[in-house]
């Protein structure tokens, strides 16, 4: 039985709509990361895996068993098993180590690349709709346009190729895809917000631009953005991967989980291990930032009773 039905069943029918009433203060007075849990469960599942890669990715000096780049030539395509967790490669490096290093490499790729990628866009985007139709909006709108124009994966191939393999130049070819994108989603939420009658009567106040994009803007565009970021960390890992699957990524002796899809492939039917484990990390990684943001979407989404 609910909380709803609980209070419906002590206080009689009559008072339902106080009861529910009841129910929603409550439910909106308990600690926020309970609320969470509560109304989205799966999310909080998601969140837990997230954390687990980070605390991977932070750790894996700490607990994995060999260094990424120790090559144990008598072990060479070693099924998993004794001493060699989730078995080796062509060249016998341990490929639980490579999975968690794998890790620190995605991680660090996407974290960089979303802070970055969403701290110039969203001032772009948030310049842009403050003034959106006025000269400043029609520059910045057409320099970005034809960046989001060119297909994503040639526009990152093109990059990636002519800075070569780095993990500092695939974050710079990361963040030519992800500037334009957030640039136009904080745009359009800036073009919606300039338009409420709190934004108006802030001026008629004598706030200045600044106050009014700093007080109101930006405080009304932490949601949306918040549920866009999450996702972004998603495509950053999977944008990764493929460049390093393609080898214009970061190079060896970085361990990249697309790198290590690229080198099990040719020998994927005497040794599947090598393309099932980092694969298996891959998906679960981008599967909980997906379901993280869909979870946010929901959670912080005002028209919603929680």
């Amino acid at each position: 039985m609910t909380d709803l039905q609980s209070a419906v069943v002590k206080t009689g029918p009559g008072v339902a709509g106080s009861a529910q009433a009841v129910v929603i203060k409550r439910a909106k007075q308990r600690p926020l990361p309970i609320r969470f849990i509560r109304s989205q469960p799966f999310g909080a599942i998601a969140l837990t895996l997230i954390l687990l890669f980070v605390a991977i990715a932070i750790l894996a000096p700490l607990v994995s068993p060999y260094d990424p780049t120790f090559q144990d030539r008598r072990a060479i395509l070693k099924a998993p098993g004794p001493g060699h967790l989730l078995g080796t490669d062509e060249i016998g490096r341990d490929i639980f180590t490579r999975v968690l290093y794998g890790a620190r490499t995605s991680l660090l790729v996407s974290v960089a690349t979303v802070v970055i990628g969403m701290v110039i866009g969203v001032s772009l985007g948030i310049f842009s709709g403050f003034f959106g139709g006025r000269w400043i909006d029609t520059v910045l709108q057409r320099v970005l346009e034809p960046l989001m124009a060119i297909p994503a994966i040639v526009l990152l191939m093109f990059v990636a190729a002519m800075l070569g393999p780095s993990v500092r130049n695939t974050i710079i070819a990361l963040c030519l895809l992800v500037i334009p994108q957030t640039n136009r989603v904080a745009r359009a939420e800036m073009l919606r917000i300039r338009e409420e009658p709190f934004v108006d009567a802030a001026r008629v106040n004598g706030a200045g631009t600044f106050r009014i994009l700093l007080k109101h803007g930006l405080p009304n565009l932490l949601a949306p953005l918040l549920v866009y970021g999450s996702l972004l960390f998603a495509i950053t890992i999977i944008a990764e991967s493929a460049l390093s699957f393609l080898g214009i990524g970061p190079p060896p002796p970085n361990a990249s989980w697309g790198g290590m899809l690229s080198s099990g492939a040719p020998t994927m039917e005497v040794a599947p291990w090598g393309v099932i484990f980092p694969g298996a990390a891959l998906s679960i990684a981008v599967l909980a930032f997906n379901l993280l943001g869909d979870a946010l979407r929901d959670f912080l989404d005002p028209k919603r009773t929680r």
